[in-house]
């Protein structure tokens, strides 16, 4: 078995239907872990699942912000497909504005999402992988943050604040984590800028708020902002979270680690 190996690993993707959580619960599947593909959109979240390399995985409908939901989920992973090891919270949402146009509703949205979602998968995830939990072995809980954390980009404001509120997260969670004896570590993973759906529709607004000429030029400027010259690729990504899913990051607790080609240096 090298470091890499996840095998008899049973893990847990939120927003793993498509963009960066599919790539990611492909990644973790080829590694050898179990994968429960854990989205909102019931259909295509199943077909991701199905088409996952080896066997045992599965899908399961869960709403991020919703606590009960929250419980059945990590209950499913841990009765029916063996354990919860690792939890990917990945689940997210970006609306772009700028910060004189900012909508309370859109605010509300993104707060609920990526701050209340992420926090309910910390809660129920560290419940459920101590010791005295359902699943109770330990593992690693990863939180997808973003480079958008670490940098002041125009038109994504709230955005950037609640990737900010993930790290937070992190930090105090593995610092609990690690005083109570839970044996679960918790980093999270600052992407740059992928040309997923949400990537290239973030490009799109860019140029429609005025703040570069076409979406070609808001992604040039990335670029130009990125010592390795590139965009990221969901591959990037996704190995960097099976990293820290694996023996090979034991030690690494309590860490943001960017996978952002330089960007937010």
């Amino acid at each position: 078995m090298t470091h890499l190996d996840l095998s008899g690993r049973t893990a847990l993707v939120t927003g793993g239907a498509q963009g960066l959580g599919e790539g990611m619960a492909q990644a973790l599947a080829r590694a050898g872990a179990r994968v429960v593909v854990a989205d909102l959109q019931d259909d295509l979240g199943a077909e991701v699942a199905d088409g996952l390399e080896g066997d045992g995985h599965g899908f399961v409908h869960l709403d991020v912000t919703d606590e009960a939901s929250w419980e059945n989920a990590v209950t499913a992973a841990a009765s029916d497909f063996g354990g919860l090891d690792v939890l990917v919270n990945n689940a997210g949402v970006e609306i772009t504005s700028l910060v004189t146009e900012i909508d309370p509703a859109d605010v509300r949205t993104m707060l609920e999402v990526n701050v209340l979602g992420t926090a309910l998968g910390l809660k129920h995830g560290l419940r459920t992988m101590r010791p005295d939990g359902l699943a109770g072995r330990g593992g690693s809980i990863v939180n997808i943050s973003s480079v958008a954390a670490t940098i002041a980009f125009p038109g994504i404001p709230v955005y950037s604040a609640t990737k900010s509120a993930v790290d937070r997260l992190t930090r105090v969670a593995a610092m609990e984590s690690g005083k109570l004896g839970y044996g679960v570590r918790v980093n999270c993973v600052y992407p740059g800028l992928v040309p997923t759906a949400m990537g290239q529709g973030l490009a799109v607004d860019m140029a429609a708020l005025g703040l570069f000429e076409s979406p070609e030029a808001a992604v040039a400027a990335v670029v130009d902002l990125t010592p390795s010259g590139r965009l990221g690729e969901v591959a990037d990504m996704a190995d960097a979270v099976v990293f820290l899913a694996s023996d090979a990051s034991r030690f690494v607790n309590g860490a943001g680690l960017p996978v952002d080609g330089g960007m937010g240096m």
